[in-house]
């Protein structure tokens, strides 16, 4: 069971993001790193080795917007380009961690194969905060004065956007583990579908909806597993989960799931070493 873990990372604590990598050093593991054009790449090459690349087209990635989606699949381009029969794409934020062992989560997927885990819920009823997302015109990517003004008086003017290609619409977390056919499906189906990306571009949080979309509209709809295998607390009702501290070390342990987020190096290093002791503890 060989693994592309994808992280996505908008930092450069190469302290946070070795720690992330070693939790998920395998034989059969590769780490493809995408770092925000808007950071200081340098702190982080020294940690490139024979299982460890650096994403090279990067993307100024903004909080919302499309370059998310873009920065993503240009990493999706960098992995199928370099041929590797991976079985699974695994796509992480620098501030994700295992819940489980390299082992536990390689022997988890060999007994899944070709499964895309990933929250996969029905906007039009299920998910019906987003509505608004797909409904009316949105300008993340961009940055110009009266902005916010400007795409007020366009959601005026303008009829109710729709879904290109008839697509129904599914979506939630942007965090997702899908095989290597998969990702290829979706590559694909961009290049060939360019006003895909065009309705995107002007979608707020697109990352939360594209990729488990164009699955759920293919021939892949009965892989999708409605579950990305992530623990995320939202209860804070920020626009950021909670960060973990050793106080959630319990709930982290009964969640059931393989990964969480988030954690930060100042608030959560303790609870890291405790749910390291417990791995340790189930390999041996």
């Amino acid at each position: 069971m060989k693994i592309a873990h994808l992280i996505l990372t908008h930092a450069n604590n190469s302290g946070q993001l070795k720690r992330l990598i070693e939790s998920l050093a395998h034989p059969d593991a590769d780490f493809y790193i995408h770092v925000d054009l808007k950071t200081d790449i340098e702190p982080l090459l020294p940690l490139a080795s024979n299982h460890v690349f650096f994403i090279q087209k990067r993307i100024k990635v903004y909080w919302g917007a499309y370059s998310i989606v873009q920065a993503t699949v240009n990493s999706f381009n960098e992995i199928l380009g370099s041929h590797e029969p991976y079985d699974y794409v695994n796509l992480l934020s620098g501030q994700d961690y295992p819940l489980k062992s390299a082992e536990f989560i390689h022997d988890f997927l060999a007994h899944q194969p070709g499964k895309a885990f990933m929250d996969a819920l029905l906007i039009e009823t299920e998910w019906q905060e987003a509505l608004p997302r797909i409904r009316k015109y949105h300008f993340a990517d961009f940055h110009f004065r009266g902005r916010y003004f400007f795409e007020k008086a366009v959601n005026l003017l303008t009829p109710r956007r729709k879904m290109p290609n008839g697509l129904v619409p599914v979506g939630r977390s942007q965090w997702f583990t899908m095989s290597l056919n998969h990702v290829s499906y979706i590559v694909e189906y961009l290049q060939k579908n360019p006003q895909i990306k065009r309705f995107f571009e002007l979608t707020w949080g697109a990352d939360e909806i594209i990729f488990q979309t164009i699955l759920y509209n293919s021939s892949y709809r009965e892989d999708i597993v409605n579950d990305n295998l992530r623990y995320i607390d939202w209860s804070e009702g920020k626009a950021s989960p909670k960060t973990f501290t050793m106080q959630d070390f319990q709930v982290l342990l009964n969640s059931g799931k393989i990964f969480a987020r988030k954690f930060s190096p100042q608030l959560s290093d303790e609870l890291l070493d405790e749910l390291d002791k417990v791995k340790y503890k189930e390999l041996h």
